[in-house]
């Protein structure tokens, strides 16, 4: 699911202000990564997911073979929309008299509304095709829908922080006033945005993968 990676690329893009998790998760890979993401409860529920995934029947359903092709296409639609969507300059919505960086926070929390209600969307769809493609596609769609349950409250703590961050970033740039560093920070602050993008579209990406190889190696 690419989590870590994406996590990492949005933490180096707010500089000096670590993300939730960044300073005792140093050299650690993915799987004690993710140990601090999940307490007791949370892995005693992954357990039984596992379990849950393990008891689905090996029989085989019919195959949709468009069904890969059809989810990539998705999958792409979805990020170009959202890619364009970042792309538009905070300023042009800014309102007379209002706070300097209050353009920047509104278009912030509109993309992440607009990301979550998409992206979420696109994975369930995922986890749907998969359910009806194989057993073995059926165990990673329960295992991943339990995950993100699980991660859920923790990646909005993120995000929260990584939106916090940037506001922070923005003060002593506009209270300095050099030149040009409003279109700095807006070309900083759309990176930020595309990186906290991959990181929402990281799963889901899984899963078209995970699809489209079961796809590509089944036999006719």
């Amino acid at each position: 699911m690419q989590l870590t990676d994406g996590h990492s690329r949005l933490a180096r893009l707010i500089g000096g202000h670590p993300l939730p998790g960044d300073e005792e998760a140093g050299g650690m890979d993915f799987a004690e990564r993710m140990s601090l993401w999940l307490g007791t409860v949370d892995a005693i529920a992954l357990q039984t997911a596992q379990r849950d995934a393990q008891a689905v029947g090996a029989a085989m359903v019919p195959r949709a073979p468009e069904a890969a092709v059809s989810l990539d296409g998705e999958f792409q639609q979805v990020r170009q929309v959202l890619l364009r969507a970042i792309a538009r300059d905070p300023a042009q919505d800014a309102f007379p008299l209002e706070a300097p960086y209050a353009c920047f926070q509104r278009r912030h929390l509109e993309l992440q509304r607009q990301m979550g209600q998409m992206v979420g969307a696109l994975r369930q769809r995922a986890r749907e095709q998969m359910g009806a493609h194989s057993a073995r596609l059926r165990q990673l769609a329960i295992l991943d829908a339990s995950m993100e349950q699980l991660l859920a409250r923790r990646e909005q703590g993120l995000l929260v922080a990584a939106a916090t961050a940037l506001e922070r970033q923005f003060k002593p740039l506009h209270k300095e006033a050099a030149p040009g560093w409003l279109a700095s920070f807006t070309t900083h602050w759309q990176q930020a945005l595309q990186a906290e993008l991959d990181l929402r579209l990281a799963p889901a990406a899984g899963l078209v993968g995970a699809l489209r190889n079961e796809h590509n190696t089944s036999p006719p």
